[in-house]
């Protein structure tokens, strides 16, 4: 190309700079256009601001040395040809017999070998040898020096005992003592080794805290669940101190006798019994609180049983009705059924009748309030009883005795007619004068007293307070229980050897 002007030249150079800039700039421009949507996507990665779930992992790597599996041997009944799955072994004998996965599980040797033993040590080949049965469960350290806390059904009948760390040391124990009422006991393992041990919670613990199960269910060793406090104060008719803590982490055969932990590691209830139409967990498991744990087990260790205070009532909840008939503003408290002959209430003076509405201040919501607290104080312990009688508060200084084996009791009473019945429709009860006192001879199917309890042979013993001995005596009674225009008349009756009180509403019209 030819260029024969000096301006053209120059106007041409610029041209093409121009264009050569542009392109480059345009490239550029096309570049970072194509890249930005990219770069943007990478840069602001989701993040969800919200409160995380916690770890467990600390407080399950501190308290996992203190918790152990439990293994009991105990004789069985010679009845029983089968090796004998317990509820706290390993809890796969549900497979069928010829399950792949059944000669895993199985637990055969035990009598063989033992049998093979006898026969060696030349106690003949014919004779049935003596079987051991083996059964497994949870505990944990409580002292340095070895004590081990576990549950009572898990210990009981057996006549030898071990523990198994979590690193896979087993060591023999002894039994210290148990205490079937709460179904605790503790084992003692003799070693000059300085066990890690865990300590119980102090203070109630809230519904909806995270707890952290530890033990051995399936006889599986160390295994850990979390899950939260569904629930206090649970009562599952175990026995007269029932107040179970509810927890919904996965529980299961062998758990028994094993910690749960809240998160600071300190053990606030021992796992006990399971909610399970299965057996197998379905979230709702019991847990002895660490309240009721940690006076038993300090017992135990120190004297081998447990010493309860004993009042000697026989006792029922007040009911509204009974509350209603008895002048109460709430239907709170334990009413006294009947004061044992030579027990430390009757000593007191304590009546039939009574209301005890606290002691030594404590307030007694009901019957099982009343059961927990007396066991909690010491025999000899003098304790202030408030009760509730003829209308007014009293107190009563009562000496506890020392809480006794439960005695069975004795056949129904039947009672003797001597007299033709007398009805009081009122109320849906026939009565008859017999050589016992007044006897409930029928009683209307359809009738309020018929809901309440009251059976043909029933003893009316009182009416609102007052003693009755004659049918005149339960019309005087029922006339001025009406005439004083309250809704409920108070009874007290006698079934069999045990008394009880019931309410029955006052008939309108």
């Amino acid at each position: 190309m030819t260029l024969n002007n000096p301006s053209q030249s120059r106007t041409r150079i610029k041209a093409l700079l121009g264009s050569a800039f542009a392109l480059g700039l345009g490239s550029i421009v096309a570049s970072q256009v194509l890249l930005t949507p990219l770069n943007n996507a990478v840069a602001e990665p989701v993040r969800v601001q919200a409160p995380q779930a916690p770890s467990f992992a600390d407080v399950v790597e501190a308290v996992s040395p203190a918790v152990v599996s439990v293994r009991v041997e105990a004789r069985l009944e010679q009845t029983s040809k089968k090796t004998g799955f317990s509820p706290e072994g390993n809890g796969f004998d549900f497979l069928p017999k010829d399950h792949p996965l059944r000669k895993f599980f199985e637990r055969r040797g035990n009598e063989h070998e033992f049998g093979q033993n006898r026969r060696r040590r030349g106690d003949g080949g014919n004779r049935s040898p003596r079987r051991f049965g083996k059964s497994q469960g949870s505990g944990f350290f409580v002292s340095d020096d070895g004590y081990v806390v576990t549950n009572n059904h898990v210990v009981d009948k057996g006549i030898k005992f071990s523990i198994v760390m979590n690193d896979g040391t087993e060591l023999d124990a002894k039994l210290i003592g148990t205490d079937p009422r709460t179904d605790l006991a503790v084992l003692k393992v003799e070693s000059d080794k300085k066990f890690t041990y865990v300590d119980f919670a102090d203070g109630d613990t809230r519904i909806g805290d995270w707890v952290v199960a530890v033990g051995n269910p399936f006889g599986l060793g160390g295994t850990v669940t979390a899950g939260i406090v569904s629930a206090r104060g649970r009562d599952i008719r175990s026995g007269p101190y029932d107040d179970f803590i509810q927890i919904d982490a996965a529980v299961n055969k062998g758990n028994s006798g094993g910690p749960t932990f809240n998160l600071s590691g300190q053990v606030i209830g021992v796992n006990t019994a399971i909610f399970s139409p299965s057996g197998g967990n379905v979230g709702i498991a019991f847990a002895i609180p660490a309240s009721t744990a940690n006076e038993v087990v300090a017992d135990l260790i120190a004297e081998g049983s447990v010493t309860r205070g004993w009042l000697g009532v026989q006792i029922q909840n007040v009911t509204p009705d009974i509350a209603e008939s008895l002048g109460l503003v709430d239907a709170n408290g334990a009413i006294v059924s009947e004061p044992q002959d030579g027990s430390p209430a009757d000593k007191a003076g304590i009546q039939s009748g009574d209301v005890i509405t606290a002691v030594n201040g404590k307030k007694v919501n009901n019957s099982k309030d009343l059961a927990k607290l007396i066991a909690s104080y010491s025999p000899k312990e003098k304790t202030a009883v408030s009760i509730w009688r003829d209308g007014a508060a009293k107190d009563i200084e009562v000496e506890l005795g020392t809480l006794p084996r439960l005695k069975s009791a004795s056949a129904i009473v039947k009672p003797t007619e001597e007299q033709k019945p007398v009805p009081l429709e009122s109320f849906g009860l026939t009565l008859n004068q017999s050589e016992d006192g007044v006897t409930i001879s029928e009683v209307d199917p359809e009738s309020a007293a018929s809901k309440k309890g009251f059976r043909k042979g029933n003893i009316i013993l009182s009416i609102n307070g007052t003693d009755v001995s004659s049918i005149g005596d339960v019309e005087e009674a029922l006339s001025r229980a009406i005439a004083s225009n309250r809704k409920a008349v108070l009874f007290q009756i006698k079934v069999g050897t045990n008394n009880r009180f019931v309410a029955l509403p006052v008939a309108k019209g």
